[in-house]
């Protein structure tokens, strides 16, 4: 099966896939979603292939994008952000936010046990950091 074929299992990323393939901006967060989801499904060429399909995202812009995730090691966002990523944008990441399954890569997706080791370890500095 193809990798984007996985890709398309989620109703936010086949939205995102299919607003790049019509040439159009998905905007700054768009962008970081698909990134942070796609990159464990596809290679970098093939995700700045993708980027490079929207009309602000030239090969250096989806290089720079790339390399930050990576060297951020984020993780694929949760509903939550996404949403909330949505307000500070025009596109409309999420196509069904009115859904609370919708648009929950979680749910989706089996990524790498690394991502879920990741989001445990903040979550247990998240509960050990002293309170304001």
């Amino acid at each position: 099966m193809p990798k984007t074929d996985e890709l398309e299992k989620d109703e936010m990323m086949k939205h995102l896939m299919e607003a790049l393939s019509k040439g159009q901006d998905i905007g700054h967060y768009g962008r970081l979603v698909f990134i942070m989801a796609a990159r464990h499904f596809l290679n970098d060429d093939e995700v700045v292939e993708w980027l490079t399909k929207d009309s602000d995202c030239d090969e250096s812009k989806a290089r720079i994008l790339i390399q930050q995730v990576e060297q951020r090691n984020y993780n694929p966002p949760r509903r939550e952000r996404v949403l909330e990523w949505m307000q500070r944008q025009g596109f409309p990441i999420c196509p069904n936010p009115n859904d609370p399954d919708s648009c929950n890569l979680y749910k989706s997706f089996e990524f790498p046990h690394e991502v879920y080791d990741h989001i445990g370890e903040y979550r247990k500095q998240k509960s050990e950091a002293p309170a304001d």
